[in-house]
């Protein structure tokens, strides 16, 4: 009981604190938030399962792996951002224009990937749990969400981002809370649970490769010019991943000591099973958490997905029509493919958009820099051809 009142009372000061006006009206603090929702959105809630289910005790060191070839392809970004203004070369401009259809093909894989997770968990704990009734519900906010695009809606939903973020914020703070105190009880019990890993090292590799999504959203800093400067973006960018990767590695490291193996089976919604172990509170928290922060993530990158058409298309394709398409897609999506099998084509498709975004810091930087960037170009090529999903690993 202390500990339930201690999660939530954790949870509600965070909350609190997001709104006072000390951060909440720092600029540098408001263009954090939107890369910082992005890279602990949805990942946040499969990551851990996924990884403690194949990696075992290693499951630390695979996410300090994909937390630093997240910073790696940050760096990229981070030098494209700082060479904006300044005159781009013919192969320049055509490597970013080939990085924004990467993207915006990218986002179409995301939204469905954002709303199959709201689906998966808006039924999680109802009498209609199962793939079906979460496809159904996964179906109809697409719809919903093309619709809200069709009519120009979007302004009143992605207000709620701050509100969103915030409440997924003070949730994270009650789960780490809740799992730095059980990690403490069954390690003075003695009971702490070493489990070895379940995957080769080629398979673990590239399953890590299918998981880069679950880190990805730094590079939304790039395109946020029209309301921050680009030392602003730069440095917002570099906090909102080196928080990220804080409260990764807590979570993953306190996580991956406490189930046995086969206590739960690896699921979209397993992180709920594995937290009505650690406290009564937290299912019902986190279902709250991924629905706010899966509707908003999916607002944003339809948005995106429609503006990035838009313009590539020089106006040929409106926006509204580009959301058809994209509800489109994510419906066959979602009735073809698996949530797995979803974060991994998501993973695919945002390692291109890596790969062609590290391509372009290797034309504007010199030295061994430019080799490290064209290494990293190789390395999302890479992850863009063998990245495979969870549960086929």
């Amino acid at each position: 009981m202390l500990l339930d009142l201690a999660i939530f009372a954790l949870a509600v000061a965070i909350f609190g604190a997001m709104f006072l006006p000390a951060l909440h009206g720092r600029p540098r603090w408001r263009a954090m938030v939107t890369p910082l929702a992005s890279i602990i959105g949805s990942g946040f809630l499969v990551l851990g399962p996924i990884l403690e289910a194949r990696f075992g005790a290693l499951a630390p060191v695979a996410m300090a792996a994909l937390c630093l070839g997240a910073w790696a392809f940050g760096a990229a970004v981070r030098v494209n951002i700082g060479a904006e203004g300044s005159p781009a070369t013919p192969a320049e401009a055509r490597i970013e224009r080939l990085a924004q259809s990467a993207l915006a093909f990218a986002y179409v894989i995301s939204v469905a990937y954002y709303l199959n997770l709201f689906g998966a968990f808006a039924v999680a704990l109802t009498p209609w749990h199962g793939a079906f009734a979460a496809r159904i519900v996964t179906t109809a906010m697409l719809l919903v969400i093309g619709a809200v695009g069709f009519s120009g809606g979007f302004k009143a939903l992605e207000r709620m981002e701050y509100l969103s973020v915030s409440l997924k914020l003070a949730i994270i703070g009650g789960l780490i809370l809740g799992l730095a105190v059980f990690f403490v009880q069954k390690a003075s019990a003695g009971a702490l649970i070493v489990k070895p890993a379940t995957l080769g090292p080629w398979d673990a590799l590239r399953l890590g490769f299918g998981l880069i999504v679950t880190v990805q959203g730094f590079e939304t800093a790039r395109y946020m010019g029209r309301s921050y400067s680009a030392p602003v973006r730069i440095g917002a960018m570099k906090e909102a991943q080196i928080l990220s990767t804080l409260i990764y590695m807590a979570y993953i490291g306190l996580l991956v000591f406490l189930f046995d193996p086969g206590t739960t089976v690896l699921s979209e919604t397993a992180i709920i099973d594995m937290m009505r172990i650690v406290s009564p509170v937290l299912p019902g928290m986190l279902v709250a958490a991924a629905l706010a922060a899966q509707f908003s993530a999916a607002v944003a990158d339809t948005g995106g997905a429609g503006g990035l058409t838009h313009e590539l298309t020089r106006g040929r394709i409106p926006a509204p029509r580009a959301y058809l398409v994209l509800v489109t897609a994510g419906i066959a999506l979602t009735w073809a493919a698996d949530l797995f099998a979803i974060i991994a084509y998501a993973s695919r498709a945002f390692a291109a958009y890596y790969a062609l975004q590290s391509a372009l810091a290797a034309l504007r930087t010199a030295g061994p820099r430019r080799a490290g960037y064209w290494a990293l170009a190789a390395l999302g090529v890479a992850i863009t051809l063998l990245g495979t999903p969870a549960e086929g690993s």
